[in-house]
């Protein structure tokens, strides 16, 4: 290969060495992820190896709990040549402030979860129909 000159890759390719579905290249291409692919003659689409680079990106970003819109704003700074630790902090802080929200909200579930079971135990499941009378005092 000439120096500078990226490999041409069809999309399974560009797929399996991002470890993606050919369905997922595409759909981040809709989304704006990636830019245009360039067409064959024959209508295939064609990637170089920063698109392969580009998703695996993407990948790890929504694995830290990055939305989709939030990634496409970090791979643009990525591509454009301007992020840095600094200038992407602001994402990773909204992404962490969004599960420290989820963290609190499962807890609180959990404790209704606690507390509907203690009621079971002690003979007032809410979860049943009217009480039966061999689960009721005498009054």
């Amino acid at each position: 290969m000439v120096q500078g000159q990226e490999s041409r890759l069809k999309i399974g390719a560009v797929a399996r060495r991002a470890g993606v579905s050919v369905d997922t290249v595409r759909y981040y291409e809709r989304r704006g992820l990636l830019g245009p692919a360039e067409r064959l003659p024959s209508g295939y689409r064609v990637y170089t190896d920063a698109a392969v680079a580009t998703i695996v990106l993407a990948r790890r970003l929504q694995s830290l709990g990055m939305t989709l819109e939030e990634v496409g704003g970090a791979v643009r700074a990525h591509d454009g040549g301007g992020a840095t630790c600094a200038s992407q902090r602001g994402r990773l802080e909204a992404v962490r402030e969004r599960t420290r929200e989820r963290v609190a909200e499962l807890v609180a579930l959990q404790e209704r979860v606690e507390a509907v079971l203690a009621r079971c135990d002690a003979g007032r499941c809410e979860l049943g129909g009217p009480a039966r009378p061999e689960a009721t005092a005498p009054g």
